[in-house]
């Protein structure tokens, strides 16, 4: 059950069970919200995470030999299976419903197939499409992208309200349909196919984003609004995928973020539709540099260091 606080300044909103306890915080002045998990301060930060010997690595829970036996089960006690991957809730949970998916059987694979990326969307849509709240599905790859565990997994998340940066997106996208009488995925693919910045893609193109919000940032968007619209299209956006990934892995990247935005179910069409965005980060290593410096995190204003019309040159 939620409950508020609010004053002049901030608006605090407590959720859930007292052993997972996690706060919703909003500034009012800039509405810049975060979210406050403490019961994740119980996962182990001190391992190193790239030994230069794997045998050195810690046991994995993702991997096949556990994963069947030592992750959470959902509320019908059973794990989601789709080919190699396998979906359950997550341990340390930071949204009202948020689920892991473990996309490879294998714990450090050469390649990501688009099978395998494509299995994995199933999974989300199976524990995620029934929810009426907002939808995001995650990958967080490698340490220095922000992973807990090396092995290759997705994170999935519904709440009552979007995410800060979704919100905006949506809620824009709405004010520019109601003002123009059209959608706004609409014009910018009329704006950006054929461009500089189209990589590849017509029936789903990707684009290199104009104003990137991290490095190599590609953005695919869905002709879909909601997580259960989604299955017909998870084939094209997982070879999408695959090769976004084969980019950043010619280009020296390894890791990086993912997130496809969805509205909520519940909600009246009002013209936003769903974007997939990719951005490569900087590898783990013992002298690597972190690419989320202050201007990042302080000011909400990436410095990248690609221009997004140069990212087609670098397609394999």
């Amino acid at each position: 059950m939620a409950t508020d606080e609010i004053n002049e300044l901030f608006q605090v909103t407590n959720y859930g069970p007292t052993n997972h306890p996690m706060q919703y915080r909003r500034d009012l002045l800039t509405g810049l919200q975060c979210r406050i998990a403490p019961n994740r301060i119980q996962r182990t930060f001190d391992v190193m995470h790239c030994p230069d010997n794997p045998d050195d690595e810690p046991p994995c829970v993702f991997c096949p030999e556990r994963v069947h036996s030592e992750t959470p089960l959902f509320a019908d006690g059973k794990r989601i299976t789709v080919g190699e991957s396998v979906t359950f809730p997550n341990l340390y949970p930071f949204a009202q419903r948020h689920v892991v998916t473990v996309v490879t059987e294998a714990h450090r694979p050469e390649k990501i197939t688009a099978r395998q990326i494509e299995d994995a969307l199933y999974g989300q849509i199976a524990a995620l499409s029934s929810d009426d709240g907002y939808v995001s599905c995650n990958w967080n790859s490698l340490p220095s992208a922000g992973a807990s565990m090396i092995h290759p997994h997705m994170q999935g998340s519904a709440d009552a309200a979007p995410t800060y940066h979704a919100g905006i997106v949506i809620h824009q996208s709405e004010a520019f349909c109601q003002k123009t009488g059209m959608k706004y995925r609409d014009c910018l693919l009329d704006h950006e196919i054929g461009g500089p910045r189209h990589l590849f893609g017509d029936e789903l193109p990707f684009f290199a984003h104009a104003v990137p919000l991290g490095e190599k940032e590609v953005r695919a968007y869905l002709p879909i609004r909601c997580i259960g619209e989604l299955e017909p299209w998870c084939h094209l956006l997982a070879e999408g995928m695959e090769r976004i990934i084969s980019l950043y892995r010619g280009a020296g990247h390894y890791a990086f973020n993912m997130a496809l935005v969805c509205d909520a179910a519940g909600r009246k069409d009002r013209g936003f539709r769903a974007f997939c965005s990719l951005i490569a980060r900087i590898n783990p290593c013992s002298t690597g540099m972190s690419d989320s410096a202050f201007m990042e995190r302080m000011h909400l204003e990436p410095i990248v260091l690609t221009l997004p019309e140069e990212i087609g040159g670098l397609l394999p």
